[in-house]
């Protein structure tokens, strides 16, 4: 069992934190809205620190899930000043790889581990422990922290250097927006041209069309619902980030960027 921080409580950082609780390890957190801090500690019996930079003292591991550069830069920075050298800072915000690099090199120079650990699988799956995660960072960073972040993974792998777990992410959105605009398009078109939508689906569901988007998301597509699980601003976000990495790598995303301006 390992001492850890948790800063950021929203609908995934929350559930994350309460599973790392749940496995018995000794959670400290910390959120903007304090609120929201002493909400968790009354469900979940951790402790709530006052800073980030409180929160992490001591902590062997120290996890983040903010909203985006600028925040995890403010974030990691205050708790960079309460970690003891040795302890690592893992990442579960989706963030640019750029960033990522940088905070990872601060973090080196102050003897501190990094790992960028981006996660997909939504509330449900931050809820479910059952996140997809893909990280980047140092073998050795790595095999400390995976341990620890088992207790809300379904799956969780190594995939490079700092950086590689952002660029994963970035692979992921890609697929999900072409997904999800393919998916809502057909639906449209269908409803337009007078199909039953929900016939069409238990159709094509078996065969090549199908995936999990179409599995999970048709009906609420169907019904008209699309306030709920992941919000369309932090896709947005997401996009924006892709966009900008492919200029730097000198990929082209015609997909993404179509999706993008929808």
């Amino acid at each position: 069992m390992a001492r850890v921080a948790f800063l950021g409580l929203g609908v995934m950082g929350g559930p994350m934190a309460g599973h790392l609780a749940a496995k018995g390890h000794a959670v400290t957190v910390w959120n903007r809205s304090e609120a929201k801090a002493e909400a968790w500690v009354a469900r979940h019996a951790g402790a709530r620190a006052a800073t980030a930079a409180e929160a992490a003292k001591g902590a062997e591991l120290v996890f983040a899930c903010v909203g985006n550069d600028d925040d995890l830069r403010q974030v990691a920075g205050a708790a960079f000043q309460g970690m003891t050298p040795g302890a690592i800072f893992v990442d579960h915000t989706t963030v640019s790889a750029k960033v990522t690099r940088e905070l990872a090199a601060v973090a080196c120079e102050k003897g501190l581990g990094f790992v960028d650990a981006p996660v997909s699988g939504g509330q449900a799956g931050a809820e479910n422990g059952a996140l997809s995660i893909m990280c980047g960072g140092s073998v050795e960073d790595y095999a400390r922290a995976e341990p620890v972040i088992a207790a809300h993974a379904k799956v969780c792998r190594p995939l490079g250097p700092s950086g590689a777990g952002q660029i994963a992410k970035m692979m992921n959105q890609i697929c999900i927006a072409g997904l999800v605009q393919g998916l809502s398009e057909a639906l449209a078109f269908g409803e337009k041209a007078g199909m039953d939508g929900a016939a069409v689906v238990e159709v094509i569901s078996q065969g090549a069309a199908g995936s999990w988007q179409m599995q999970n998301r048709h009906k609420t597509m169907l019904e008209g619902r699309f306030d709920f699980g992941f919000s369309v601003d932090w896709m947005r976000k997401d996009l924006k980030i892709c966009l900008e990495a492919a200029d730097e790598v000198g990929a082209i995303l015609p997909v993404t960027a179509l999706v993008d301006q929808c």
